[in-house]
């Protein structure tokens, strides 16, 4: 068996940050989403894996390698122009060839790993798995119509979903699928849409099975969501204290702190990720904060927040709260009066005064 992982797409919904980094290489718990989904995979016991990424962006080549690290074989496929899921199959089938393979979105996250599902296609011998999840607002996503626990349809962000679930971003395929991708039709939006092809599989009498995920499953594509996956890998942490703290520091929880960091007359209350090199003086550290390497962080408070590599925060007036803060992000109280406030910048950013 192989695997298939995306990694291209715009981002859209979560500028101004992918603006200048793809969405797949954004921390959750320190590290890259992607890494989730590569590990997950491994687990499951599989070393052939394609990830398909933007066709003028080295990012990820640069950032994730030839697989060495995890000790598998990685090839990257480019993909000219995002043109559907359905296109990124498509597209592979030079690399997939006639084998099984698990489609994996590569900034998707699952609880528990992928080899349940594996073993439950191999096992019911069906030509596509899916997994599917209750979801608050299915209209976001594919919406599998249910009968008897069989799958009879599949509707691409439907205006009235048929069921509350959401096929999720982890899927298995045999060889069938390159049919389906190969027969249809780009929708109204210009591209070849996964649900069309489970749709036209169903129509060729191929069958579709599926399982439920009863534990959490996160797209990331939201800042919320972002958010609400790193409080739930968070929520796994064991301590592990590797940096410097102070008599007059008080930690509470599970607390991680990377080599190098310093903790000086601070409270941090876990669970907290600290990177390495990183300087946390005169400050609190709230439940379900990520704080990267080489940071900064002076008398100020941060809670349930992202805070990536290289940033400076200091002397800030208020609890910084279900935030998102990019590389190299410096948040400063300004010297002198009158008391106002001056922002920097850039396109689709977003500021909250209170």
């Amino acid at each position: 068996m192989k695997a298939l992982i995306t990694s291209g797409g715009r981002g859209t919904r979560l500028r101004p940050i992918t603006h200048t980094q793809n969405k797949h290489l954004i921390p959750v718990a320190n590290k890259p989403i992607l890494h989730y989904a590569i590990e997950a995979i491994v687990e499951a016991g599989i070393t052939d894996i394609g990830i398909v990424i933007s066709a003028d962006n080295a990012d990820v080549p640069r950032a994730i390698g030839n697989g060495e690290k995890w000790g598998v074989n990685i090839r990257y496929i480019p993909q000219e122009a995002p043109l559907g899921l359905a296109h990124v199959i498509k597209i592979s089938q030079d690399f997939i060839r006639d084998d099984p393979f698990i489609f994996y979105l590569g900034d998707n996250m699952v609880i528990g790993g992928v080899k349940r599902f594996i073993d439950r296609f191999q096992a019911e011998k069906s030509n596509c798995h899916l997994t599917i999840s209750k979801v608050k607002e299915p209209s976001r996503f594919g919406v599998p119509d249910l009968k008897n626990h069989h799958i009879i349809g599949v509707e691409e962000k439907p205006e009235k979903p048929k069921s509350e679930f959401a096929v999720a971003g982890i899927y298995l395929y045999d060889h069938t699928i390159f049919e389906a991708v190969n027969a249809i039709q780009p929708s109204a939006r210009g591209e070849l849409e996964i649900s069309d092809a489970h749709q036209y599989l169903l129509d060729k009498g191929y069958r579709i099975t599926y399982s439920e995920i009863t534990g959490w499953w996160k797209d990331t594509g939201k800042p919320e969501d972002l958010l609400e996956a790193n409080r739930l890998v968070l929520s796994t942490l064991q301590n592990d204290l590797q940096g410097e703290i102070d008599q007059q520091s008080q930690l509470a929880g599970d607390v991680v702190i990377g080599k190098g960091s310093t903790i000086r007359e601070s409270h941090i209350r876990g669970p907290v990720i600290i990177g390495e090199n990183t300087k946390i003086e005169n400050s609190y550290i709230g439940p379900y904060t990520s704080i990267h390497n080489e940071t900064i962080v002076r008398n100020s408070e941060i809670e349930f927040s992202i805070v990536m590599e290289n940033c400076r925060i200091e002397n800030v007036g208020i609890r910084i709260e279900s935030s998102i803060l990019g590389s190299n992000v410096e948040i400063i109280k300004a010297k002198g009066i009158p008391k106002t406030h001056r922002f920097i910048l850039g396109t689709q950013s977003l500021v909250e005064l209170f």
